[in-house]
């Protein structure tokens, strides 16, 4: 088989090749979607903190980086995608700005939680069609994670229904891309 192609789009690492699975058990983001996704949030990235949630190859969260945020926090609980977004960030030269969390996106949620950490952009990519993004939403919804001007980018399958109202966050975007569609949140008092 081989392997996908992917790349950082903008930004001091543009063009970069992002080292890929051999096989195709991770869905990438395509650059139409990754790039729709960054304009719109563009204000949050430089100098932010950025947690890249079922990370995979780490595209998001490298993109972040590549845009000048200060520091992403990669999460994932496959090995393989460990060790992907590893290599990624040292054939970049940005290791002191990435943390490797290897846990699943609940534990990590609490984790981040507990040590303080307030992110100005979190990043969602779960699988499709199992309720995981919904599940990892509720948990950042009665947490501190979130930064109270912050947003959350959840990218899900067209058919998945996500909530437009929780206790702290609303979603005020929405956008499909063929059979994807992606999910904006934030709080609904920003302050």
């Amino acid at each position: 088989m081989r392997r996908k192609y992917m790349r950082i789009i903008a930004g001091k690492a543009r063009g970069y090749r992002l080292i890929t699975p051999k096989d195709f058990k991770i869905r990438p983001t395509s650059d139409r979607v990754k790039e729709s996704i960054f304009n719109i949030i563009q204000n949050y990235i430089i100098d932010g903190i950025v947690i890249d949630l079922f990370a995979g190859t780490g595209s998001l969260g490298l993109e972040a980086l590549s845009r000048n945020a200060e520091k992403v926090y990669f999460v994932d609980k496959d090995k393989d995608s460990i060790d992907i977004i590893k290599q990624n960030l040292s054939k970049m030269n940005l290791l002191a700005k990435g943390e490797i969390i290897h846990a699943d996106v609940i534990s990590a949620i609490n984790n981040l939680t507990e040590k303080k950490v307030q992110a100005d952009i979190i990043f969602m990519d779960p699988p499709y069609n199992k309720g995981l993004g919904n599940a990892a939403l509720e948990d950042i919804d009665t947490s501190e994670l979130l930064a109270p001007s912050g947003r959350i980018i959840i990218e899900h399958d067209k058919s998945e229904d996500m909530p437009i109202e929780m206790n702290k966050l609303h979603q005020f975007r929405r956008k499909d891309y063929g059979n994807t569609s992606v999910s904006f949140y934030k709080q609904k008092e920003e302050i």
